[in-house]
């Protein structure tokens, strides 16, 4: 599963998803991409969950582009604890996506298996996204 090799600080504040995204908002790479249309928090192992749909679904031809990193701690206070004792341990880490960010991109193979590929990772996802080719991908 992806996380950083290493942190400066081992626990961030939660912070807000205010506005669209400025980086990453066009299809770069790829032929087509998986836009997000709403503000969350992507879990490293829905990533994962993703990446392995869109991998299966191009049967060994084609190229994955991963466009999003989980830099963000999430940290959890276990069940039934009181108040006080400072903040929970790191549970997993946290990928910030604005609504625009295009989170995946797959090329080199024909637009309906890309499709089909990238419609699979749109139920990975805890939020709302849409399938974007390279030349109407502007946010």
């Amino acid at each position: 599963m992806l996380m950083p090799k290493r942190v400066k600080w081992r626990k961030q504040m939660r912070g807000r998803m205010r506005g669209k995204a400025s980086r990453g908002a066009e299809v770069s790479f790829g032929e087509f991409g998986l836009m997000a249309l709403e503000p969350g928090w992507i879990t490293a192992r829905q990533i994962e969950a993703a990446r392995r749909v869109i991998v299966r679904e191009m049967k060994r031809r084609g190229k994955v582009w991963i466009r999003i990193f989980p830099a963000k701690p999430y940290t959890h206070r276990p069940p039934e604890t009181r108040m006080g004792g400072g903040k929970g341990d790191v549970e997993y880490y946290v990928a910030v996506v604005k609504p625009g960010r295009i989170m995946f991109e797959v090329g080199g193979l024909p637009a309906d298996q890309a499709m089909a590929a990238l419609k699979g990772a749109q139920y990975k996802f805890s939020i709302k996204t849409k399938v974007v080719s390279s030349h109407e991908s502007g946010a």
